[in-house]
């Protein structure tokens, strides 16, 4: 019986988008076996990415990571699932909270919440500074 199996099912969000799906390969580890935190991260900065885009429609960069929580290991073979949604659209940036489910290999159909992050991102110009935020952006 793995460490998890253990643990209810977690429902996945209905409430946000799933923009992502992953699957961590043994090359993404660290020295305990578990999945590298910093790739963990990079994964969810492109996962938080989607739904700005769409908003700023040009180019934006990461500002700001306001909080990023890792609540359990990420392991090879897990089918991960990034939901995100828009917390915040400011007038040149724009707050969007990430949150990660592990399906784990062995126990299809059964989630796990491994990770949440906010994140912030910056609209900017072709010479990197600030620019606003289209207003008549839709989602």
């Amino acid at each position: 019986m793995s460490p998890d199996s253990s643990r209810p099912n977690v429902p996945l969000p209905t409430d946000k988008e799933l923009v992502l799906k992953v699957i961590p390969m043994p090359a993404d580890t660290n020295a305990n076996g578990d999945i590298f935190g910093g790739w963990v991260m990079a994964q969810v900065d492109l996962a938080a990415s989607v739904l700005p885009a769409r908003h700023v429609r040009g180019r934006m960069a990461t500002v700001a990571v306001n909080e990023f929580v890792f609540k359990h290991p990420v392991r090879v073979g897990d089918i991960l699932s990034f939901y995100s949604s828009i917390k915040r659209i400011g007038r040149t940036s724009v707050t969007v909270d990430v949150e990660v489910f592990a399906e784990r290999f062995c126990e299809q159909g059964r989630y796990v919440k491994v990770t949440e992050a906010l994140v912030t991102y910056v609209a900017i110009d072709a010479e990197g500074r600030p620019r606003p935020v289209p207003q008549t952006a839709t989602p």
